[in-house]
């Protein structure tokens, strides 16, 4: 129920609208006002709000959500959770653009009164690429595509470096200065709080692989790339033929120096995988023979450098004994087989080593490559879906099922995620977090068509 005209002017003389520089600041203790509804609304009001428009503005966005979801292809175990996961990444797009945010939050802590608070607000093209992907197996074809349009924008191919950065803004701005701000002291005095990132100028080269994946899982899903497109990425993969085999920042974007990371070599391998299979069906032109000496080298750099006999396990970077869990992605990006004993004691040293529970955690700290961070995390939930997943195509689905649905038990009372968990099942870092929530639609998919 709509405050009355009196009411709100009541409430305005109580707490005054406050104005500094762009920010409007105001406060009102709501359990005084059970039945009230606040309109907000940038400048002038061009309407004039009761109780009855209220009303009917509220009806509207609840039948347009639940016509928007009402399209998914998704029938199986756990929809309730799925549709709320496919709802939250769309929420997650900025509409005039196609991106798709890492998290609508900054600076929201990974562990309590840490340094590892990070600026989430922009577009990754790790993340929006698995996000496209989840779109499309929900069969969201529209999100998909503008997420497509944007990527097309995206890249500087006449540049010195890299062709594309890590991140961009939603309405693709490259400069994405970090600072601190000292004069916040941060969620449950968790400091610093940071606007803006400097991942943005780090090189992480497994970003050409989620990339090139998504193009090659948009044509497959019937939206074929454009010649622009195409001259676009065969550009950027010459580029990465010549350069997969560098030192980088990784996928967790460490702050300790680059390393040869093998999640990294795992990505080109799929980027120049992709590539040449788009080129043959379509018959387009490109320097393949180049592509597939990158490709086969790549995967052989992974079958030995990135391989630890001391632990039977895949590696966090060359020639180390170290594990991570972003190794797991190896059957999912068909660079494995599920079942291939490196593959299955790979899941074996994880489960004794960097699992608790259904918790996953992305590596040990103390043991990990140095990523220039002191204190500690929690653990990471899209490794949790991804290792749901490797125990799904490897056949145990009663260990899988199991994980799951301890999983979905940690959601809020929306079936909300935050990036990580901690110890006491406490939510961690920015929130909620498209990696989380898409990482739980694969699994769920992936797991609901193995169970039948």
């Amino acid at each position: 129920m709509a405050a009355s005209k009196s009411e709100a002017e009541r409430l305005l003389r109580q707490r005054a609208v406050k104005k500094d520089g762009q920010v409007v600041e105001a406060g009102q203790d709501i359990e005084a006002l059970p039945g009230a509804s606040f309109v907000l609304s940038v400048g002038k009001p061009g309407r004039t709000w009761d109780e009855a428009a209220v009303e009917v503005e509220f009806a509207d966005t609840v039948r347009w959500w639940r016509d928007w979801i009402g399209q998914s292809r998704y029938r199986g175990r756990w929809r309730e959770f799925v549709d709320r996961s496919a709802i939250t990444l769309k929420l997650l797009t900025y509409e005039p653009t196609g991106a798709v945010v890492a998290a609508p939050t900054t600076s929201l802590p990974e562990h309590l009164g840490g340094p590892r608070n990070w600026d989430y607000r922009y577009c990754w093209l790790r993340d929006s690429a698995f996000t496209m992907f989840a779109f499309l197996r929900l069969g969201f074809r529209d999100e998909a595509f503008n997420y497509l349009n944007w990527l097309h924008e995206r890249g500087n191919v006449d540049k010195d470096g890299a062709p594309l950065q890590v991140m961009y803004a939603v309405d693709g701005r490259s400069e994405l200065t970090e600072v601190e701000l000292p004069h916040l002291s941060g969620y449950r005095g968790s400091g610093p709080v940071r606007i803006g990132n400097g991942a943005s100028t780090q090189l992480q080269l497994d970003v050409y692989g989620e990339v090139v994946d998504a193009v090659y899982l948009a044509e497959r899903g019937g939206m074929p790339l454009s010649y622009a497109l195409w001259v676009k990425l065969r550009t950027i993969l010459d580029w990465l033929a010549d350069n997969w085999d560098q030192p980088d920042e990784g996928i967790w974007e460490v702050r300790g120096g680059k390393r040869d990371f093998t999640y990294s070599r795992i990505m080109t391998w799929v980027a120049f995988d992709r590539a040449i299979r788009i080129q043959a069906k379509r018959g387009l032109p490109a320097d393949t023979m180049k592509w597939r000496k990158a490709r086969d080298d790549a995967y052989e750099w992974v079958m030995t450098r990135g391989w630890s006999e001391a632990r039977q396990s895949f590696n966090q970077y060359a020639d180390s004994d170290v594990l991570d869990a972003s190794v797991l992605i190896l059957p999912l990006v068909l660079m494995i087989a599920p079942s291939d004993p490196r593959m299955l004691s790979t899941l074996d040293a994880i489960r004794d080593e960097l699992v608790s529970d259904s918790f996953v955690f992305r590596y040990d700290t103390e043991e990990a490559a140095d990523d220039g961070l002191p204190g500690r995390e929690g653990s990471f939930s899209l490794c949790s879906f991804w290792y749901v997943e490797c125990l799904t195509r490897a056949g145990r689905l009663d260990e899988a099922r199991l994980v799951f649905e301890k999983m979905l038990g940690y959601a809020n009372h929306l079936g909300l995620y935050s990036e990580e968990i901690g110890a006491s099942g406490d939510a961690l870092g920015n929130f909620p977090q498209a990696f989380t929530h898409l990482g739980l639609i694969s699994a769920a998919y992936d797991l609901d068509r193995a169970l039948g």
